[in-house]
């Protein structure tokens, strides 16, 4: 297959790019660099089955030759990245999905919009099942997330029903691994760095919030077999081990063996409550489940962490 990515030098799309490249498909990405890193895919540089393009995919895009895919992987994706960037944000849940729709449509490849669990808001179901349509502030700090990734998911649908396109919608829960920017404001990176550097970690509220958190090779699995299947409606792809941030940033203290100490901090604005996919779907449509322990991924994701410190 040849396959674009937009968004493809980010963390998530890098480790998507390395897939499909070892198993023998042709892959562009496309990527504006904002948050995405050229270090992500330096090692697939000289590969003839490998191309980069410098873009903003909110304006429109021109890639040459046919397509089989189109992955709509665009957007910042943190808090710290989406309350700096706010209207970039909007502008590419909605302008770089209508762009990227529009070149899949062109090409006659398929599409899979990456969506996320932000969709959901601060949750009234939990765990959260893809039937549930969400509780989320459309005029809070996080709703130009939330909302764009709503919209783009919409767009989405209107373009299968309207055109009769190919979709898939991948719902993406809490991801960590290497390549998670180290000042990207998530929870992994940030405990990591902290407990690394023997900073305090920074705990909002009592730390009572729960999260689900999956390696980032889970998930790339997981938009494997999203792609190879038939499943035309949106898929959470996380892990249901839910744990609250105070328990993980204990966990992590054990990990790197930190002497850090814990810091409470004032619960951000529409910081969700509780966060658990529901992936019955996942599980008897995909065959899909998570492989990676949260411990064991932790362990591969500090150590890589541990790398970038050394060779900074």
């Amino acid at each position: 297959m040849r396959v674009l990515i937009t968004g493809g030098a980010g963390f998530i799309g890098s480790h998507l790019t390395d897939r499909l490249l070892s198993e023998g498909h042709r892959v562009v990405v496309v990527d504006n660099l904002v948050t995405g890193d050229l270090n992500n895919i330096a090692v697939h540089r000289g590969n003839a089955r490998f191309e980069f393009i410098h873009h903003d995919v909110s304006n429109h895009i021109h890639v040459p030759g046919a397509l089989d895919w189109v992955l709509h992987f665009a957007s910042p994706a943190s808090p710290i990245d989406y309350l700096q960037l706010p209207i970039q944000t909007m502008k590419v849940g909605a302008l770089g999905t209508h762009n990227a729709l529009g070149l899949a449509r062109a090409r006659g490849a398929r599409f899979m919009i990456a969506s996320t669990s932000e969709v959901y808001g601060d949750p009234l179901v939990h765990p959260q099942p893809e039937s549930y349509w969400g509780n989320v502030n459309p005029t809070g700090p996080r709703s130009v997330y939330d909302e764009a990734k709503r919209f783009a998911e919409a767009l989405t649908m209107a373009y299968h029903r309207e055109h009769g396109l190919d979709i898939r919608i991948l719902r993406i829960f809490n991801t960590y691994g290497p390549r998670n920017r180290i000042n990207d404001g998530r929870v992994v990176p940030t405990f990591i760095n902290q407990a690394l550097r023997g900073e305090p970690l920074t705990v909002f509220g009592e730390g009572a919030q729960t999260r689900s958190f999956q390696y980032v090779d889970d998930l790339v699995e997981g938009v494997r077999r999203l792609m190879e299947s038939d499943c035309r409606v949106p898929v959470n792809i996380g892990n249901p081990v839910e744990l609250t941030i105070l328990e993980f940033a204990r966990l992590i203290l054990k990990l790197t063996g930190s002497a850090s100490r814990i810091e409470y901090r004032p619960l951000p604005e529409d910081d969700p409550k509780t966060r658990r996919p529901d992936i019955t779907r996942a599980r008897d449509v995909l065959g899909w489940a998570p492989r990676v322990a949260v411990e064991d991924g932790l362990r591969r994701t500090i150590e890589w962490y541990r790398e970038q410190m050394d060779g900074a």
